[in-house]
């Protein structure tokens, strides 16, 4: 007989892309034990630490606030921006305007100072920005948008439904999230919760799995009432048998 995709099969599935269990118990049979945590390993199934999995690097030390006072001045850094477009409605435009006005000015008082006090002209510092500047920033989100246009094909097109439906569920989850608050709001959650939830869960790791892992489980005693009371009851269509 061929087999069938059937709902229990499909939310074990999605439910194990989250939590890997050291034994191999399926979702809707359960371990009668109260004892949760014994079972769980890592969410997501890992096995390396989370500095290795955000990258390593100083990327990964910004995130992780190894090094607390450059993660503080980039998180402060974006806070102010977020409050400058969306508290104070300024635009990037009026911004743009104001600062070159300001490094104007300062040239300009600096270029006419000896004047003032009878001195010889100084040279003004001229600000040049290297031209790599610009070629590593191009390549860098040329290749971070590559990679996710990757991503989205694989999950699209490899056959892997779990994943696809997870990927699937995010983009609805981010639609969801756009249409409440604006794009700005939207990236700058998005960063502060980067620089919070990965120190966080590294710091309360254990916690934060078993709780989840335990959330797991009520779902699990939740879908067993259901079926016991509910879906067990429902007649059930005779397939057709193959030979």
């Amino acid at each position: 007989m061929s087999d069938k995709i059937t709902a229990e099969n499909l939310i074990e599935s999605l439910v194990d892309t989250f939590v890997e269990k050291k034994k191999s118990v399926p979702f809707f049979e359960g371990d009668k034990s109260d004892s949760v945590g014994s079972q769980i390993n890592r969410l997501f199934g890992r096995e390396k630490p989370v500095h290795h999995i955000l990258g390593g690097g100083k990327s990964a030390d910004v995130l992780l606030w190894r090094n607390k006072k450059i993660s503080a001045s980039v998180l402060t850094s974006a806070t102010v921006i977020w409050v400058l477009f969306e508290w104070l409605n300024y635009h990037f435009l009026t911004l743009l305007c104001f600062a070159l006005v300001i490094v104007m000015l300062a040239q300009f008082l600096w270029s006419n100072a000896s004047g003032f006090f009878n001195r010889q002209p100084s040279d003004v510092p001229r600000l040049v920005l290297p031209e790599e500047l610009f070629v590593n920033i191009a390549t860098v989100v040329g290749g971070e948008v590559n990679r996710g246009l990757r991503f989205l094909q694989d999950a699209a097109c490899g056959g892997n439904l779990k994943q696809f439906l997870i990927v699937v569920g995010a983009l609805f989850a981010g639609a969801v999230i756009g249409s409440w608050c604006n794009f700005i709001s939207v990236i700058y959650i998005g960063f502060v919760a980067a620089h919070t939830l990965p120190v966080f869960y590294e710091k309360y790791e254990d916690e934060v799995d078993n709780f989840v892992y335990k959330v797991f489980g009520q779902m699990q005693h939740h879908y067993r009432n259901l079926d016991a009371s509910v879906l067990s009851k429902i007649p059930k269509g005779k397939g057709k048998k193959h030979e």
